[in-house]
């Protein structure tokens, strides 16, 4: 409707109606509009695995430390901390504040909540996050009980935390839902691993913003948290939060005026925007990659010689600078450029190779593994979820992979049925991404480690990888350390049970009046630092 009543208006008519439409949102200066690009998992942190839902989260709670709008570790619920010399101590003051109930945040609240994401019974998907926690592994494998995890609450406002080894990363790494206190008060009145305390009538936060209305599919909906220790500075009393895997409706509510934030744009329509909107459209840095995961406990995918074919074929240039054209930089590595204590990751030995020389490579890997010219045809189904740059990339790829007589049927569904079954294994080849959920190589490699669970969704193992990753992690030498986690991720871009295609950018639409919006590596923006002008 929207295109057809633009061919009825004088240029000059339209021009006004659409400038009208974008910097004067029609809606109460209280209420920010944001819109998301996937329908969320849960509201309880424990359960929370995809970014559209980490927004909403980290809305609602604040751990030890916070992003704040620089997207850097900041003081939190913790006021201060100590750190032993020998980096393995750390000792956490709280400040005084309260849940959303009235009921003072404890030292307890903490113990808690790390106990219970790390039950085992619990199955969080993000647990293996806290492995740097000293008995945080072998509580969460059942291997001891929860009395080996090295945290316990000195006093109501005193919490300390041991780790296994040194840790550069993990102030940073606090700022994360796997960190997060919960109610401890609240969800004793509940099965332990129930997520009824988590609904919009039961739950209970302590960070700027609480859940008030769910309608899945249709919005979230959350009030400001009066209860808040920074309360005062919060300038929205309501956010929105609105569900819209499809990215061209999420731009034409954008264009409409109906939301105020787009968390994504559909790459297809980067001229129209940088023609007609260009003030809205932010691109920048994003510490992330845009993978396929390849199961390698299915066959024909647990055959390093497909799997290297298959990745060998894909023109990333191509992908990047003809099929997205947004400035996505082409990936031969798992860990992104420019990620702290790590310096240049380990490309694949072949990223310098000629596009078509790879080719005729991967054909002869393929033959070798029975496929191919004079072979049986390989067929692919590949995954991915509902969004049109994710249709567009695999169209591309599988056109890339037909030059090597692979059938490749493309299999979609929305983004939370699609990681469900990829932690799950059900799937062959699918599309993944990770956003780092602190500035260090670790969190990109420990994905691709046989201990990590449901996000290593391919079953990768190689006991060699994970030996370097073990030693890395007691390794209390930053550039050794380094040195160690690039010769595990070489291993890694050797076996290919990841085909990295691009390293993310951030590209999103923000209203001209929304101000304390601030470009960073890890995308958070928290609506705690934002307020309209005027």
């Amino acid at each position: 409707m929207f295109q057809t009543a633009r061919k009825r208006m004088p240029a000059i008519l339209l021009a006004l109606v659409t400038a009208a439409a974008v910097i004067a949102p029609a809606h109460a200066a209280g209420t920010l509009r944001i819109g998301s690009a996937g329908e969320p998992e849960s509201m309880d942190p424990h359960f929370s695995s995809i970014v559209s839902t980490s927004y909403i989260i980290q809305e609602m709670f604040i751990g030890l430390t916070t992003a704040d709008a620089d997207g850097r570790a900041v003081p939190g619920a913790a006021e201060s901390w100590n750190i032993s010399t020998d980096g393995l101590t750390y000792t956490f003051i709280l400040r005084d504040h309260t849940w959303s109930d009235g009921v003072p945040v404890s030292a307890h609240d903490f113990v808690y909540a790390w106990r219970r994401i790390l039950d085992p019974e619990i199955a969080a998907k993000y647990a293996s996050l806290l492995y740097i926690i000293d008995g945080a592994e072998d509580y969460n494998t059942g291997k001891s009980g929860a009395e080996v995890l090295q945290v316990r609450a000195v006093s109501d406002k005193v919490l300390e935390a041991k780790l296994k080894a040194p840790a550069p990363y993990f102030l940073e790494q606090l700022t994360h839902a796997t960190s997060y206190p919960v109610p401890q008060h609240v969800l004793t009145r509940y099965d332990r691993t129930s997520q009824e305390w988590s609904k919009p009538e039961n739950i209970v936060v302590n960070g700027p913003y609480k859940v008030t209305e769910w309608i899945p599919n249709v919005h979230v909906r959350l009030a400001k948290n009066e209860n808040f220790f920074d309360a005062d500075s919060v300038f929205f009393d309501e956010v929105v939060y609105f569900p819209l895997e499809d990215r061209t409706t999420m731009l034409n509510k954008f264009r409409a005026g109906e939301i105020d934030v787009a968390r994504d744009i559909p790459s297809e329509q980067i001229d129209l925007i940088r023609r007609e909107i260009p003030e809205s459209l932010r691109i920048a840095p994003y510490q992330g990659i845009y993978y396929y995961a390849f199961n390698t406990a299915r066959p024909p995918f647990d055959d390093v010689r497909v799997r290297r074919a298959l990745s060998m074929t894909i023109d990333r240039e191509v992908v990047a600078h003809k099929v997205l054209r947004t400035g996505e930089i082409p990936a031969y590595s798992f860990v992104a450029p420019g990620t702290g204590n790590y310096g240049a990751p380990a490309n694949a030995e072949w990223a310098k190779t000629p596009y078509d020389e790879r080719v005729e490579i991967a054909k002869g890997l393929l033959a070798d593994a029975g496929y191919g010219d004079g072979g049986r045809p390989l067929k692919v189904v590949l995954r991915y979820n509902t969004s049109e740059n994710h249709k567009r990339v695999a169209v591309a790829i599988s056109a890339m992979w037909k030059a090597l007589g692979v059938e490749t049927e493309l299999f979609n569904t929305d983004v939370t049925t699609h990681y469900a079954d990829l932690q799950q294994g059900d799937f062959e080849v699918a599309r993944a991404g990770w956003i780092s959920d602190y500035n260090d190589a670790q969190n990109f490699l420990y994905l691709l480690e046989t201990r990590t669970g449901g996000f290593n969704y391919g079953n990768y193992s190689n006991p060699e990888f994970d030996r370097l990753m073990v030693e890395a992690e007691n390794n209390t030498n930053l550039s050794q350390r380094a040195n160690v986690m690039r010769r595990a991720e070489a291993i890694a871009m050797d076996d290919q049970p990841v085909a990295p295609i691009y390293y993310y950018i951030s590209k999103q639409l923000v209203a001209p009046n929304l101000k304390g919006w601030r470009d960073n590596t890890t995308d958070k923006h928290n609506s705690r630092w934002l307020s309209f002008d005027n």
